[in-house]
């Protein structure tokens, strides 16, 4: 490990809990509206839009457009799903930034900030770089470079959004290791060359999640949290 001099970390579900944080905030948005709902599976709802839309832009059905404009079509949808209507364009756009305040897990600062004295450490995320910026600044996170989809123009895991990063910093893909949650996103930069880390996040989807439970692939680490990824790192 002592050739890699940067960190890409996916963020959604790796470094932030989503779920959690798009449930309450839809719950503080609607529940005064006299809406009730199960919020958490309303989050689900809007999280299940995330992968089909991203997949127009990657399949050339529609031009790239950042992230925050696919939030604000899947949540209309998702409010249509759930019987909501009612809110003002101004209030959409407002439930939309839910997904800049996302609450990082206990250990996504400190660990970032640990990785950082001796790394580049840069988040590499289908987020757009303006709702990076604010979830970044409502966590804590602390950032050397924030690269991903807007930067390349497409989203993960197209191979061009990791080499764009990698080129970024003036680095080769050996010298940079993926860190994810996701056995899909790891799979995509290790077939780039890029070293692999797994976080286990076994509670993103909620208590029953079936999903990246476990690394699938021998991947280069393999931990618990970002503190644990530091002191292997160390």
């Amino acid at each position: 490990m002592g050739k890699i001099e940067a960190l890409f970390f996916d963020v959604f579900g790796t470094v932030v809990d989503w779920r959690s944080s798009v449930a309450r905030a839809l719950e503080a948005a609607l529940g005064p509206r006299g809406v009730s709902a199960d919020w958490a599976a309303m989050a689900d709802a809007w999280r299940a839009r995330y992968q089909p839309a991203m997949e127009e832009v990657r399949a050339g059905r529609r031009p790239f457009v950042v992230l925050d404009v696919l939030h604000r079509e899947n949540l209309e949808a998702v409010l249509a799903e759930f019987g909501v209507g009612g809110l003002s364009a101004a209030e959409l756009d407002a439930l939309t930034r839910a997904w800049h305040r996302l609450d990082p897990w206990p250990d996504s600062a400190g660990g970032l900030a640990a990785l950082r004295r001796a790394r580049i450490v840069a988040a590499m995320s289908n987020g757009n770089i303006a709702l990076m910026v604010n979830l970044s600044r409502h966590g804590g996170l602390v950032w050397d470079a924030i690269l991903g989809a807007e930067l390349a123009q497409a989203y993960k895991p197209d191979p061009l959004c990791y080499l764009r990063g990698v080129e970024a910093l003036g680095l080769q893909p050996a010298q940079c290791m993926m860190v994810a949650a996701h056995n899909d996103d790891l799979r995509a930069a290790r077939a780039l060359g890029l070293a692999t880390a797994f976080v286990r996040r076994p509670t993103e989807h909620g208590p029953r999640q079936t999903t990246d439970l476990e690394p699938a692939a021998a991947w280069d680490v393999v931990c618990d949290s970002l503190t644990e990824l530091a002191d292997r790192l160390s």
